[in-house]
């Protein structure tokens, strides 16, 4: 049994001790990597990752010393693809991602790579006059014609799926068209964190379109809290002002009266009374009173002057008794008063006509004689 060379164990532990003290591990792919661009992203990077080539099976043995300390990584093995390298950080694993997409670079496809993703040559003009590129287009799948003097594809359409090589014709095509679909770059296959791994389309975030589905989600909740009256830190301010609002509008329209909405009733009232002036077209200005014209006085008489009287001694004043207020009756009784006499009228005509009954018979029985007889 052969013995495994000691540079190789030193190698192995060497890189065991690194990932004992990083706590993000990632495998990157640096399959087609120009060496200038990779000793740039070495020295742009060097202050938040650690970029570790060796080969696979120095690798495999590293993760098997670990495994232990960090159960799970040795599953790390199975994103070995290309020319695999380790990459550790002591980074969030997606603010990682977002460092390395940010550092790549676009570069035209080779004969021989794997198309990174589904490539599509879309519909439109080429800068191309007709002639033998016809050909070269029809020979990749694409229909094409003739526009305005250019040759133009008519279809869109996926000339190469995700993974499939990319044949000579296909990349001669592409780069006449001006298609770069290779990334120039670190490319994070995947991260182990925690005895997490996370893969390639875990970490391939676009932050825009994720920041902007969080503003979206947000704002939507806003939105639904207002419209369910839902009290919470982001809406009170809002719900108070639009109970207040609501009150005062009831107030207003059931006629309310309070120091809230005093002011606006008065504003009605008063715009109410201007409409009614002008209407009317009535004047603020109170009309003048007639100026009265001022009396022309009389010339006074001159009286001739008397012989200075002499002055009569003041006789002394008798006392005269007062007279004796006459006491107010009330009213009742007044009343009373006045019926008796007219009581009393009425009776006096049949009394005068009685006494002449009786002076009759007596003149009859010869008792009462007439005193013109």
């Amino acid at each position: 049994m052969s013995k495994v060379a000691q540079y190789k164990v030193e190698n192995a532990k060497k890189i065991a001790k690194l990932m004992q003290e990083y706590p993000i591990i990632g495998i990157v792919n640096m399959e087609n990597l120009p060496a200038a661009q990779l000793q740039r992203m070495r020295h742009k990077l060097r202050q938040d990752v650690l970029i570790i080539m060796s080969k696979k099976t120095f690798m495999k043995h590293a993760f098997e010393d670990v495994k232990q300390a960090k159960p799970g990584i040795e599953q790390l093995t199975n994103s070995f693809g290309g020319m695999p390298a380790l990459i550790l950080t002591k980074e969030n694993p997606f603010k990682l991602a977002s460092i390395l997409r940010k550092n790549k670079s676009k570069a035209p496809a080779k004969p021989g790579q794997l198309a990174p993703f589904d490539i599509v040559i879309p519909a439109g003009p080429t800068p191309f006059a007709p002639g033998p590129i016809i050909s070269e287009l029809s020979a990749v799948g694409l229909k094409t014609g003739v526009e305005g003097g250019k040759v133009a594809v008519k279809v869109e359409k996926t000339v190469a799926k995700e993974g499939e090589k990319i044949s000579d014709k296909l990349a001669s095509v592409l780069s006449k068209l001006g298609i770069e679909p290779i990334d120039i770059g670190l490319d994070l296959v995947a991260i182990y964190d925690k005895g997490t791994i996370y893969g390639k389309n875990v970490l391939s975030v676009d932050e825009a379109h994720y920041l902007k589905q969080l503003s979206t989600a947000a704002n939507e909740s806003l939105a639904l809290s207002l419209h369910i009256a839902y009290p919470a830190k982001e809406t009170i301010k809002q719900l108070l002002a639009k109970a207040f609002n609501s009150a005062k509008h009831i107030a207003v329209s059931k006629d309310i009266i309070s120091d809230v909405v005093i002011k606006k009733w008065l504003g009605i009232s008063n715009a109410e009374a201007e409409a009614l002036k002008a209407a009317a077209n009535i004047s603020d200005a109170a009309p003048e009173a007639p100026k009265e014209e001022p009396k022309k006085e009389a010339p006074k008489e001159e009286k001739p002057a008397e012989a200075p009287k002499e002055e009569a001694k003041p006789e002394p004043k008798k006392e005269e008794p007062e007279p004796k207020k006459e006491e107010k009756k009330p009213a009742d009784d007044v009343e009373k008063e006045i019926d008796a006499q007219i009581e009393s009228m009425k009776k006096k005509p049949e009394e005068d006509k009685s006494v002449e009954k009786l002076a009759e018979e007596l003149k009859k029985k010869g008792t009462l004689r007439d005193k013109s007889g």
